[in-house]
């Protein structure tokens, strides 16, 4: 097995995911991969390539079917239900597509659930959702609902519920997908102050090639595998057929 890297948040030797047992499929196989604090990582790849499912198996929301994952240098691998939660409470933030925000909420509202979590309430949990919302320029939107705001705007509430636990890790799954150039080249900005001032370790997983100028990383799945350097002949068709820049 390789050595785990000394200082790295998320450590993967030879992980594979494989749904099903009469006719298997393979996901993910034989991954291998350190991410350390301070560094953008970006995963691409057609659909279809794994990349979700090794988001959530770093994120502990799927275990693997062979290998070893560390988190913020614990062994997770055979942890039980009862525990993963409280790693994922700690350890990492989750930022979707989708924003997943409760649509009866404030901007504010939002943010205070997830502190509450951390036991964070009341007039400590109102401030810390203000200051929050102001670092990722939102300090003047607090009392507005998801209805009320753009896009770009929801996406930026969901990465300040992302760092309200404080999490050393922050997981994105296409978070620039439903965003236009503008607001998605905000979003790239704060993730990647997040990385390189706040020394979090930031993974985002993306099929837009447009996004790499933003990464320290970019790796590229094929099959269930990381592919080191060049990329598909499929992902350079998807580049060329792609216009504009984030």
């Amino acid at each position: 097995m390789a050595n785990v890297t000394s200082n790295a948040l998320i450590s993967l030797r030879d992980v594979s995911k494989v749904y099903g047992s009469a006719s298997p499929v393979t996901a993910i196989a034989g991954v291998t991969l350190d991410i350390v604090p301070g560094e953008l990582a970006m995963i691409m790849g057609p659909s279809g390539s794994g990349k979700t499912t090794l988001l959530s198996v770093m994120g502990c929301m799927l275990r693997p079917s062979a290998g070893t994952v560390r988190i913020c240098g614990r062994d997770v691998t055979g942890l039980g239900e009862a525990e993963l939660p409280r790693v994922r409470l700690h350890c990492i933030g989750f930022i979707f597509q989708a924003f997943n925000l409760f649509s009866a909420l404030t901007a504010r509202g939002n943010i205070e659930i997830a502190l509450e979590l951390k036991g964070i309430r009341g007039a400590a949990a109102r401030a810390r959702a203000v200051d929050l919302l102001a670092s990722v320029g939102l300090g003047d939107q607090a009392n507005r609902t998801p209805a009320e705001l753009s896009g770009g705007q929801k996406q930026r509430v969901a990465i300040a519920r992302a760092l309200a636990t404080d999490a050393p890790i922050i997981l994105a799954d296409e978070p620039t997908a439903a965003l236009d150039s503008e607001s998605g080249h905000t979003v790239m900005q704060i993730l990647g102050g997040l990385a390189r001032e706040q020394k979090r370790a930031v993974i985002i997983v993306t099929h837009d090639v447009r996004l790499q100028t933003f990464a320290d990383r970019v790796l590229f799945m094929e099959d269930g595998r990381l592919q080191c350097g060049v990329p598909s002949a499929a992902l350079a068709h998807q580049n060329q057929s792609q216009e504009g820049t984030i």
